[in-house]
């Protein structure tokens, strides 16, 4: 029995919402969770939630927020429900946003301008272990990482196995495809991506990926 993803939006643009809100809707594998304009309202909800093992497993969420931003609510989120993965839907392109929202903890950054399409399989993407970014955004992560100085010192030192899995998320791949790339099982996947958040001190794969730019686990391209 397939359990559906259950989603919440928090968005305070009615209309930009509710074509999310529809498009979610016609997907068989998903649950609306549900919406709330501002974070406060969200964050209320899942506080009050007796069962946490119906909480969303994925919040797509908006930086710009009335009163209390995406971004400040972050922290909060990851506090209080650690296993729902953030992903951001943002209209910004700003260097600190970007960064500071991957940093926190979110596995995801999409803009407002991409598909309903792109925004269905990021949130696939996510629920599957990997990085959903526009494509701008990992564009400019990476020169980002790149004009840092690197410090390989600082990195934890990874093992043969480990390298080619971090490559593969860096590649877009997600833990079942890395499965059937390396010739593993999903589990042994689950492990070896576990040891490298762990070695790399990083919660989540854009972390992970930003890192071993910066640190020149992985080469620039």
């Amino acid at each position: 029995m397939t359990t559906n993803i259950r989603v919440m939006i928090v968005e305070d643009h009615p209309d930009y919402r509710e074509g999310v809100r529809f498009a979610l809707e016609t997907e068989q594998d998903f649950e609306l969770y549900a919406t709330f304009g501002t974070a406060e309202r969200a964050l209320q909800s899942i506080s009050e939630t007796k069962d946490k093992t119906e909480l969303p497993n994925v919040i797509l969420l908006d930086l710009m927020l009335p009163g209390m931003s995406g971004i400040e609510a972050i922290p909060l989120f990851k506090k209080h429900t650690p296993d729902t993965h953030l992903l951001v839907l943002s209209q910004s392109e700003k260097e600190s946003d970007v960064l500071r929202a991957i940093s926190m903890g979110a596995s995801g950054y999409l803009l407002k301008n991409a598909s309903l399409n792109t925004i269905i399989d990021g949130i696939r993407t996510v629920m599957a272990g990997g990085a959903s970014l526009d494509s701008k955004i990992a564009k400019y992560i990476l020169n980002s990482v790149q004009k840092q100085r690197p410090d390989s010192a600082s990195a934890a030192r990874l093992t043969k196995r480990e390298m080619q899995v971090i490559q593969l998320i860096s590649e877009g791949q997600v833990k079942k495809q890395i499965s059937h790339s390396l010739g593993i099982s999903p589990p042994t996947v689950a492990t070896h991506v576990r040891h490298i958040y762990e070695k790399l001190g990083v919660s989540n794969a854009p972390s992970a990926i930003s890192k071993a730019y910066r640190t020149g686990l992985l080469p620039p391209e």
